[in-house]
């Protein structure tokens, strides 16, 4: 597992750690994914969980760790829940540390399950988030069957958002709509100083990307103090 934080860029500290899977010969997650077939969607999707648990209480993860889950292998919540309560109990990992980030790879016919789960996740104390937002799968219609915490607005959005008027007119109108709905956004894929500082002045204070730090294998990465203050200082001017 590889680990990538989540920054908050006003208070300069790591929001979360989100775990990315990574093969043991330096392999992507896209190409460990393409190796998953069907029939061992379920074992998967269950490994990659206890794994980044494990590999997080090793490092000493105090902030919410963010875990991806494939939703088309959940069979039942409860049951596809177990290993990571088992886990969780075993090493003593607060279940309110942990986030589920849903990721949807394929489209997913049956929204009340997907509903069903997000509920099931939060009813145990479980953090949850639709990834990828505004890409894919992902778009407004989520937000009318799941109450999620977090929603991560995808890079498609973020890109040269300093620069694109049409951009900042579709995040400016997310800001709002999330405050009602109670969610907390995240701008997935931030690479520049100019898309960090245009979505910090807009409220978007909560950040992931390349800008702030690339995921590292079994190591949970620092921040650079002096990239966050150039964020907060030019956002003023």
């Amino acid at each position: 597992m590889a680990f990538q934080p989540i920054v908050d860029v006003a208070s300069g500290a790591p929001f979360a750690y989100e775990a990315l899977v990574r093969g043991i010969d330096g392999e992507s997650a896209g190409e460990i994914l393409s190796w998953v077939t069907p029939g061992t969607l379920y074992r998967f999707d269950q490994a990659c969980r206890v794994r980044a648990i494990e590999i997080a209480h090793g490092l000493s993860c105090g902030q919410l760790l963010s875990i991806n889950f494939l939703p088309n292998a959940v069979y039942e919540p409860d049951a596809c829940i177990q290993a990571t309560l088992d886990v969780a109990q075993t090493l003593g990992f607060p279940l309110d540390r942990i986030m589920f980030e849903v990721t949807e790879t394929e489209y997913v016919r049956d929204r009340g399950h997907l509903r069903n789960i997000v509920e099931a996740y939060n009813a145990m104390g479980f953090s949850t988030a639709i990834d990828d937002f505004g890409g894919g799968y992902a778009n407004l219609d989520l937000l009318v069957d799941l109450h999620p915490d977090v929603v991560k607005i995808d890079r498609q959005l973020i890109r040269d958002v300093s620069e694109s008027p049409r951009r900042q007119a579709i995040l400016e109108s997310l800001v709002p709509l999330a405050e009602r709905l109670d969610i907390r956004l995240v701008a997935e894929g931030v690479e520049t100083l100019g898309e960090a500082r245009w979505l910090y002045s807009r409220g978007i204070t909560l950040q992931q990307g390349y800008f702030h730090a690339r995921p590292a294998v079994e190591v949970l990465p620092g921040l650079s103090a002096t990239r966050l203050a150039a964020v907060r200082d030019q956002a003023r001017t």
